[in-house]
C-alpha cells in the first residue's frame, strides 16, 4: 500500500474526532462545564492521524504544556537537521555510485547516462538488479518486516537495521540506474528517527503520529529542497489535517531538513528550465483544456503502481524476477538511456524541447516513447520485488507527454513555451497519481525555482487532474492484494 493509499481510513478518523469535539461542546454547554475540562486521553478526539488536530494542553500549572511544546520544539530543531544531514548523506551515497557504477554523477546539466558506453549499462544494472534481488530475499525472510510511511505513521514499528539496510539498498538501485524513485528512502528513514525520537521522550500516541509524519515529510524535503512539498506530504498525504500545531510542526522540521542538506547537494534547481517561462492568460488555459487528460493519465499511473505493489514478488520470485526487470531496463537503456533511475533525465529532456529541434516529429516520438517505457518499466520493477518511490516517474511521465502536447500549443500561442507546457503535466500527473494536488503544486515550483505567478496555471491544472482521476479510480476495478507466500502454505496444509 502506497503512503497516500491510508488517506480515506484515516480521513474518516476526522470525521469520528470532529463529532467527538462538537459533542463535547454542547454538552459543554448544558452542563455548564469548560469543555475539554476533567481528564483527557488519545481516545478523546485526539487519537489517529488526521483527527484535526489540537490544541496545546494544559493542566492548572501549564506544567503539561511546556513540556510539550519543549518536546516538539527539539524535534523540529534537532530532529530537523538530524534528517537534513541523513537526507545530505544518502545524496552523497547516490552520487557514489553514480561514480563507481556509471562513471558519471547526476547533475542539472548531466542528469543521465549519456555517453556511457552501453556494456557499462548493462553491467550496471544486471549486477545491481542480481545484488539488491540476494539482498531483499534475505532482509525480508530474515530480518523483521520494514513497514511503509504510511504504516508507521499508524504505530507499526520500523525497527532501525532492517529500516537503514532497506533504505541503502533503494539509493543502491537507483544510482546504478534501476527505473524507480529516490524519494521514498529519506521518508522512511525520517520516519524512523522521527519514531525513535517519540519514543524515547514518551510522546502520546497523538505526538507520535505527528512526530512520524512530519519527520518523514522533512525527509522528503531534504532530499529535493522542498520544504513547502515536505509539510504538505506530511499535512495532505499521512496526517489530512491543517491544524497549525500540525503545520507548524512539519514545516519547521522540513525548513531546517532542507538547510541543512543544502551543505551536500547545494542549493541549485533540480530541473533546468530554458528562458521564456513564464505566466500567460493563453497558459492559463492549456492548463484547463488539458488536465483531464493528465488527469485520465495519473489514475491509470496510480493503478498500475497499485497492482504492482499488490503483486509485489515474494519469497524466492525476487531472485529471478528484478534480475529480469533490471536487464529488461538495461536493454531499453541502450537505446533510450534517460529511462536509467529515477526519471531525472526524461524529465530534462521534455523541458529541453523546442520548435527548434530538426525534426519536431521526431521529437514528437522520442517524447511518447520515454513516457509509455518509463511508466512501464517503473511498474515493472516495482512488480519485480524493488522498493522505491513513483513521485519522479509520474514528473517525468507527465513532463513527456506534456511536452509532446506543447509542441503544438505553442505553434498556436508563441507565448507559451514547451517547457510552460510540460511544467503543467508533470505537476498534474503528479498530483492524480498521488491524489494531492498542493504537495505536487509545491514541488514543482520548488524543484524549477519557479516564480510565484505560474502557481495558478499548475495549481488549476492539479485540481482538476487530481478530481478526472478520482472519478476514473472509482470507475476502474479494484486491485486486491494476492494471498502471502505463508497463507498459500498455510492452505495446502489445512
Amino acid at each position: 500500500m502506497t503512503d497516500s493509499d491510508a488517506r480515506n481510513t484515516i480521513h474518516g478518523g476526522a470525521n469520528d474526532a470532529s463529532r467527538t469535539e462538537r459533542e463535547g461542546v454542547r454538552t459543554a454547554a448544558v452542563s455548564g462545564t469548560p469543555a475539554g475540562a476533567g481528564p483527557k486521553t488519545v481516545g478523546d478526539g485526539e487519537g489517529p492521524t488526521g483527527s484535526g488536530g489540537r490544541a496545546f494542553r494544559s493542566d492548572s500549572t501549564g506544567h503539561a504544556t511546556v513540556h510539550r511544546v519543549a518536546k516538539l520544539v527539539v524535534f523540529t530543531v534537532a530532529i530537523g537537521a538530524v534528517i537534513g544531514l541523513s537526507a545530505g548523506l544518502l545524496f552523497l551515497a547516490l552520487e557514489g555510485v553514480q561514480i563507481l557504477s556509471m562513471g558519471h554523477s547526476e547533475d542539472p546539466s548531466h542528469p543521465g547516462p549519456d555517453g556511457v558506453p552501453a556494456w557499462r549499462i548493462v553491467a550496471s544494472l544486471a549486477a545491481a538488479g542480481i545484488i539488491a534481488a540476494v539482498a531483499w530475499y534475505f532482509l525480508r525472510g530474515r530480518c523483521r518486516h520494514v513497514p511503509s510511511v504510511a504504516k508507521a505513521v499508524r504505530g507499526d514499528d520500523m525497527p532501525p537495521v532492517p529500516t537503514v539496510v532497506h533504505v541503502l539498498l533503494q539509493i543502491f538501485i537507483v544510482g546504478a540506474g534501476v527505473s524507480v524513485g529516490r524519494e521514498t528512502a529519506p521518508r522512511e528513514l525520517g520516519a524512523m528517527v522521527g519514531q525513535k525520537f517519540g519514543r524515547r521522550v514518551r510522546l502520546d500516541e497523538h505526538d507520535m503520529r505527528l512526530v512520524v509524519a512530519a519527520a518523514a515529510g522533512a525527509g522528503f524535503a531534504g532530499v529535493y529542497d522542498s520544504p513547502f512539498a515536505g509539510m504538505f506530504f506530511a499535512v495532505e498525504m499521512l496526517l489530512v489535517s491543517a491544524h497549525w500545531d500540525v503545520v507548524a510542526v512539519s514545516l519547521g522540521a522540513s525548513c531546517v531538513s532542507a538547510f541543512t542538506a543544502g551543505f551536500f547537494r547545494g542549493r541549485d534547481a533540480f530541473y533546468v528550465l530554458p528562458a521564456g517561462v513564464s505566466f500567460t492568460p493563453s497558459l492559463v488555459v492549456f492548463a484547463a483544456v488539458s488536465a483531464p487528460l493528465w488527469g485520465i493519465v495519473g489514475g491509470l499511473f496510480r493503478r498500475g503502481n497499485q497492482w504492482a505493489s499488490a503483486r509485489h514478488a515474494r519469497g524466492s520470485a525476487i531472485l529471478w524476477m528484478l534480475p529480469c526487470a533490471a536487464l529488461l531496463t538495461a536493454t531499453v537503456a541502450v537505446a533510450f538511456p534517460q529511462v536509467c533511475g529515477n526519471g531525472r533525465a526524461t524529465a530534462q529532456l521534455a523541458f529541453s524541447a523546442s520548435q527548434t529541434s530538426e525534426s519536431v516529429g521526431a521529437l514528437v516520438a522520442v517524447l511518447l516513447a520515454l513516457a509509455a517505457l518509463k511508466s512501464a518499466l517503473t511498474l515493472l520493477t516495482i512488480r519485480a520485488g524493488a522498493s522505491g518511490g513513483v513521485i519522479t516517474p509520474a514528473i517525468a511521465i507527465g513532463a513527456c507527454l506534456a511536452a509532446a502536447l506543447g509542441l503544438g500549443w505553442s505553434c498556436l500561442f508563441p507565448a507559451d513555451t514547451v517547457a510552460s507546457c510540460a511544467l503543467m503535466g508533470a505537476a498534474a500527473v503528479l498530483a492524480s497519481s498521488q491524489q494531492a494536488p498542493l504537495m505536487a503544486t509545491c514541488l514543482i515550483m520548488e524543484l524549477c525555482h519557479l516564480p510565484a505567478d505560474l502557481a495558478l496555471p499548475i495549481g488549476l491544472c492539479s485540481v482538476i487532474a487530481t478530481l478526472v482521476a478520482r472519478w476514473l479510480m472509482s470507475r476502474l476495478p479494484a486491485v486486491t492484494e494476492l494471498p502471502t507466500v505463508v497463507e498459500m502454505a498455510s492452505r495446502k496444509h489445512q
